[in-house]
């Protein structure tokens, strides 16, 4: 018998001894009065403290797990879902498996057989968490984290994502090598094409947001001079989304706690898709986006969006681009990189000779003049070629010549013989 069931023993005895009332009896077990007299009589009629035992005790649940659906558990975690933690792999059971299950019956279906979660769950931070913004659309949060997400499928590359502060919603992802402009370019169009325009963008100091000359002396502020910005940046200014740059890496804790749910539940996810290539991973990441989003997304304090419409004038390709200067020669060609470029159709536009326009290159590689908010396609040309001198003889030394008895040369150095004999004679003769 448990302590408890010990107690009403001794409680009923006691009752029944005449030693306490039915009230004394019930409120020192905690009971109505009814309750206590049905067990007093239960005690009488049953035979005993034995009648107070519950009925269930040594035999087998209806609702129990049979032997057979453990270790077809345990068989499934340890061929396909190996890795997986107990909510991920509950989750997983129901839909592939067809097994509902809860978390701790799982997790407790694996300790019986010594298998530990692989990862320890989180610990409660020191610090208090930084509310979240109201409305969606307020503030993204982008990162990028290299890994092995395809395990020892392939090489370990970089995914970059978005996260809405407001909702926890992923509005973008995309898989590339590295850690790159290009990535965070992808991820910042999936993300404006499917919501709109966000009001902020949190990002660590990469110098693909900032530049490295960012800070200005007093004489260049006072000269009313801007801050320098990188590529990114400027797209960011076009679309007057005001650009963040966190000091820690805890500023920015929604998309680094994205990081550790992705870890842990993508690879998964990317196995049981057979992805071997970064390029296979890229098609899965949309529906896999899809799935998180409909687990983990919350709804934001107010229902009214921030996210602001994107202008159709605004083209994302000619925004997120490598932007320089280049002045253009005679015939409106320039020079970009080792490579001559001209207007690709006739332009409405005149420009003069050395004028300095803007060049602007897309994440295609399409190379463009952007004036006056209109881009201008280019083209590549030839270079123009120079025809090669023809060969010449070599100069041979000339003969020396002797100059003519008349030649002015002859003439002035005889004058001046003529004069040194006139002077001898002179002397001679006095």
């Amino acid at each position: 018998m448990t302590r408890a069931e010990l107690k009403k023993v001794l409680v009923v005895e006691k009752i029944l001894d005449g030693h306490m009332t039915n009230v004394e009896g019930a409120a020192t077990l905690g009971l109505t009065v009814r309750q206590m007299i049905r067990l007093k009589k239960k005690y009488v009629e049953e035979g005993g403290a034995q009648a107070l035992v519950h009925r269930n005790r040594g035999k087998k649940p209806k609702h129990a797990l049979s032997e057979e659906v453990k270790q077809q558990v345990v068989e499934l975690y340890n061929t396909k879902y190996y890795g997986s933690n107990n909510c991920h792999f509950a989750e997983l059971l129901e839909e592939h498996e067809a097994l509902k299950l809860s978390p701790s019956s799982v997790r407790r279906i694996l300790l019986s057989e010594g298998i530990k979660q692989a990862k320890q769950r989180r610990r409660s931070k020191a610090h208090q968490p930084r509310q979240r913004k109201p409305q969606a659309g307020m503030l993204w949060q982008i990162d990028a984290t290299p890994f092995a997400w395809l395990e020892d499928r392939g090489p370990a590359f970089a995914l970059h994502a978005a996260i809405d502060d407001a909702t926890g919603t992923v509005v973008g992802a995309i898989f590339r090598l590295n850690e790159c402009r290009e990535g965070y370019s992808l991820v910042m169009q999936q993300g404006i094409q499917k919501y709109g325009v966000p009001l902020g963008l949190y990002s660590d100091r990469h110098t693909i947001f900032r530049s490295p000359n960012e800070k200005l002396t007093v004489e260049q502020e006072l000269a009313g001079e801007t801050k320098p910005l990188s590529h990114f940046g400027k797209a960011m200014a076009e679309l007057h989304i005001e650009h963040i740059k966190a000091i820690t890496p805890q500023a920015k804790g929604r998309v680094e706690r994205l990081w550790q749910t992705f870890q842990d539940r993508l690879v998964i996810e990317l196995r049981l898709l057979g992805a071997k290539t970064i390029e296979e991973a890229n098609a899965a990441l949309p529906m896999l986006l899809e799935k998180h989003n409909r687990k983990f997304a919350v709804q934001p304090k107010k229902v009214e969006s921030a996210y602001m419409k994107l202008d159709p004038s605004v083209n994302l390709n000619h925004v997120f681009t490598i932007r320089e200067y280049r002045k253009l020669g005679h015939g409106n060609t320039l020079s970009y990189y080792g490579k001559v470029y001209t207007f690709a159709k006739p332009c409405d536009f005149r420009f003069e000779a050395r004028t300095t326009v803007e060049v602007r290159k897309t994440l295609s590689g399409e190379v463009l003049v952007w004036h006056n908010g209109q881009a201008i396609p280019l083209k590549e040309t030839e270079k123009p070629v120079r025809k090669p001198m023809s060969k010449t003889k070599k100069a041979e030394p000339a003969q020396s010549r002797k100059p003519a008895a008349n030649h002015p040369w002859r003439l002035a150095w005889n004058c001046r013989q003529q004069q040194d004999n006139t002077k001898t004679t002179a002397v001679q003769v006095t």
